[in-house]
């Protein structure tokens, strides 16, 4: 048993607001929902980190966890993935995408020291393409898929669903931070 499902408290600081859940039917309204959450996580994760000194953004949102920094580096990284797969679903017949260690991602030069505004415009660039793209996709589309490395066919309006709760979960990740901080 992992420490984390061992104990329950360092569960909850790295679920804050739970695991993804996917519906069994996905609806339009879902779907319209979900990609308000990604239009608007850039600006969401800019207020979450806009007044956070360089030694608050050093810490981390759990014992073990990563930095704020490198959350804000991570959500870039694993957002342009997402971005990418899309593109390539809706282009190619169910493509073969890679997965990659996003631990070892973390842990790179860029991802443990540059500043989170790089992160935050690349952010606000990328998910204004892909809202753009997102918005105007049609119900055949939703149900294209990419055949990811570890888990398989993807459908696209799945990979929404988690993309949606992925901002969530990591600006849950800072705003308990800071709350348990008093920042």
């Amino acid at each position: 048993m992992s420490t984390a499902a061992a104990d329950p408290e360092l569960n909850r600081l790295r679920y804050p607001i739970g695991r993804v859940q996917y519906p069994e039917h996905i609806t339009t309204a879902q779907r319209q929902a979900w990609i308000e959450a990604i239009e608007k996580l850039p600006s969401d994760l800019r207020n979450a980190t806009e007044d956070l000194t360089d030694e608050q953004l050093e810490t981390p949102y759990r014992p073990g966890g990563w930095t704020v920094r490198q959350v804000v580096h991570h959500v870039a990284d694993s957002h342009v993935n997402s971005y990418v797969r899309y593109r390539r679903a809706l282009t190619e017949e169910n493509p073969s995408v890679s997965a990659y260690d996003e631990n070892i991602w973390a842990q790179l030069p860029d991802a443990r020291s540059a500043p989170v505004d790089v992160s935050l415009r690349l952010l606000g660039a990328l998910h204004a393409r892909w809202t753009a793209l997102l918005k105007e996709l049609t119900p055949e589309q939703w149900k294209r898929t990419y055949n990811h490395a570890k888990t398989g066919a993807v459908p696209l309006d799945k990979a929404l669903a988690l993309y949606a709760w992925h901002g969530r979960h990591h600006l849950a990740h800072i705003a308990s931070l800071r709350e348990r901080m008093g920042w």
